[in-house]
């Protein structure tokens, strides 16, 4: 597991690094589409292994029936989805259909934190780290926020690659760990940059995966590997 995410995060890290060359050679929107034509087949293949194999190795521990489990567990994961998915607000940029940009963000979830995918990760890392208890959940989960710290680094360098001072600013006033420039003052929280259709659109995402989890659980465990 920990070879295959390894694997994912060179191919994506490293297609983001090569991006500005790539879009220089070849255009920003046939760029996305060979980056994910890259980076869905490979994360289509990790999703599947950890669901067929979550249950693997040592059980380290087991808290499942303990009272209030089962929703913190299920609250974690929104919360964590909250936070991993602002970047996919302008799907028509996802999909290719409008050109790709870099955008320099300070506004929204970004005030909490400059690096709201890595946190969503490790929110939705301890969850299901603490739900499942195997030996193999946890090495999934130190890969993948193994992954996501690196990907702070290498964000901020490429955004300061491509803004200079002006995202040095930015970063001035923001942080990294969740809250911490609110707290110290460097920023304030502006509740109705949160109101969003986008937000709706998230929400709506996480009880649709709630409803099919059951079903999603069964069509991966046709696929045998």
């Amino acid at each position: 597991m920990l070879g295959m995410l390894l694997g994912f995060a060179i191919a994506h890290s490293g297609l983001a690094a090569l991006r500005p060359w790539g879009e220089q050679k070849i255009g920003a929107r046939l760029y996305r589409v060979f980056f994910a034509l890259v980076s869905i087949p490979l994360a289509t293949i990790l999703i599947i292994y950890f669901f067929n194999h979550r249950y693997d190795g040592a059980m380290l521990w087991q808290v499942r029936n303990l009272p209030g489990i089962e929703a913190l567990v299920w609250i974690l994961s929104a919360i964590s989805f909250l936070f991993l998915y602002p970047s996919t607000f302008n799907l028509l940029e996802v999909a290719a259909i409008q050109k790709p940009q870099v955008y320099l963000y300070e506004t929204g979830i970004v005030r909490v934190t400059r690096h709201p995918q890595m946190v969503g990760q490790v929110i939705w890392c301890i969850a299901h780290t603490l739900w499942i208890g195997t030996s193999f959940m946890l090495v999934t989960s130190v890969g993948l926020i193994a992954h996501h710290l690196f990907a702070v680094w290498h964000g901020d360098r490429r955004l300061q690659q491509r803004y200079g001072e002006a995202f040095l600013a930015v970063k001035q006033r923001t942080s990294v760990i969740p809250f911490l420039a609110i707290i110290d003052g460097r920023q304030s929280l502006k509740w109705q940059e949160f109101l969003r259709p986008a937000y709706l659109g998230v929400l709506g995402f996480v009880l649709l995966f709630w409803w099919g989890h059951p079903w999603l659980m069964q069509a991966t465990a046709r696929v045998y590997w």
